[in-house]
């Protein structure tokens, strides 16, 4: 072997391996990185996402920087929108068949999911693709011999399916189609690499048996962990409200930063930025030791998420803010004003309409622990009497400043 090439190898193979799960298998991918290298042509990478929630956060950016990793290194990026995929739903995980979303949902979906993926992605060398193009054209015949690829048997190998299946809970037929579409996509594309979770492993491992089942080499499944949210414990999902939103406002996004775990702290940096990873564990080796304080190193990390989905103005601006508020307990003057008449409002009710909590209940809970203030004082009435110039505020970081008509 070239070893001019060898070394180029190894410097790709040391950036792809940065925060990965597993890769399955990673000589295979050695062998093609090579092969790449010396023919001239990039790797086909994959990414399929189905447009199944309007927003994303930062969970879903993990895989997302991995691609953009790929492309940095000079290779093609394939990003699949399942919007046919999408009507089934990816069964990972799940204890019970999902509800199939409309196509209406699909389509506003699949819209501000580009908008956002975009923020990581050069859109410039992104290939998008919408399966429907090539999964809704097939006809019966077609879909009997792509189930003809796969087994039952194999099928109910998967953890989710299994289970399902031990306690008497339904499985759809269309559920064993999803990962024979998803792995179809691969087909379709000749990938050489797809990329997911590693909640997604089955799916990719069947799109590498799909390729070989059509006559093309297989692809490399290459699995990134999935990222803790905001409790340190759990997923990062916007259901269970410990996400960081890539739409956020900078403020919003300097907060939640600097809320996570101390031990998460090098972990969201190894995943979610670009920092080398040199800079990262020097930084861990100086927590370690006393000498770098968690809370300047969130602030940091807080500053590059900010810059990466923002501008580092809206990142220097928002550490200001919060220095303010945190360190002298401040009300800030920037913050947002709303319009009303005089009237009493149902507090639980006005912080949900206003995006303050997530529901009515979750604002009564708010109250009842005491984390609403009104005008700087700690308020539990669910009742409130609205004057000009309140300000009412939840937790650290949300406030809105009354201004009566």
């Amino acid at each position: 072997m070239d070893n001019r090439i060898m070394q180029e190898v190894d410097r790709q193979l040391a950036l792809i391996r940065r925060g990965v799960a597993e890769i399955v298998p990673e000589e295979e991918l050695k062998q093609k990185l090579y092969r790449s290298i010396k023919e001239n042509k990039p790797l086909k990478t994959k990414l399929g996402l189905d447009p199944t929630a309007p927003d994303i956060h930062l969970g879903h950016t993990v895989v997302l920087n991995k691609l953009r990793q790929f492309q940095d290194l000079g290779h093609e990026v394939h990003l699949i929108i399942g919007d046919a995929t999408g009507r089934i739903g990816d069964p990972s995980g799940k204890s019970e068949t999902r509800k199939e979303l409309s196509e209406e949902e699909i389509r506003v979906n699949a819209a501000t999911y580009q908008e956002q993926i975009f923020k990581v992605l050069d859109p410039q060398k992104t290939i998008v693709h919408f399966n429907s193009k090539w999964l809704m054209e097939m006809n019966l015949e077609a879909v009997l011999r792509l189930a003809g690829k796969y087994t039952v048997a194999r099928m109910l190998e998967r953890d989710d399916f299994d289970k399902r299946y031990k306690e008497g809970l339904p499985i759809g037929v269309h559920e064993f189609l999803y990962p024979l579409m998803q792995g179809y996509d691969s087909v379709i594309l000749e990938a050489d690499v797809e990329l997911g979770g590693t909640d997604q492993k089955f799916n990719l491992l069947v799109g590498r048996h799909l390729l070989r089942e059509y006559g093309h080499e297989p692809q490399i499944a290459l699995m990134m962990p999935i990222l803790e949210g905001l409790d340190g414990v759990q997923k990062m999902s916007k259901s269970l409200g410990n996400y960081i939103g890539v739409n956020d406002d900078p403020y919003e996004m300097f907060g939640k930063t600097m809320s996570i775990s101390d031990k998460l702290i090098c972990r969201y940096f190894e995943l979610l930025t670009r920092v080398p990873i040199e800079e990262i564990e020097d930084m861990q080796v100086r927590m370690d030791r006393g000498e770098l304080n968690p809370r300047d190193a969130k602030m940091n990390l807080a500053k590059e998420l900010i810059s990466m989905y923002h501008d580092a103005g809206a990142a220097e601006k928002a550490e200001a803010r919060f220095k303010l508020v945190y360190s002298q307990g401040d009300i800030p003057q920037d913050i947002p004003e709303l319009q009303m008449k005089a009237q009493e409002v149902w507090l639980p009710k006005f912080l949900q309409e206003n995006h303050m909590v997530s529901s009515s209940s979750d604002g009564r809970r708010m109250l009842k622990q005491g984390a609403v203030r009104v005008d700087g004082e700690k308020y539990e009435d669910e009742n409130l009497q609205l004057k000009d110039g309140m300000v009412v505020q939840v937790g650290k970081r949300k406030f809105i400043r009354i201004r009566i008509n």
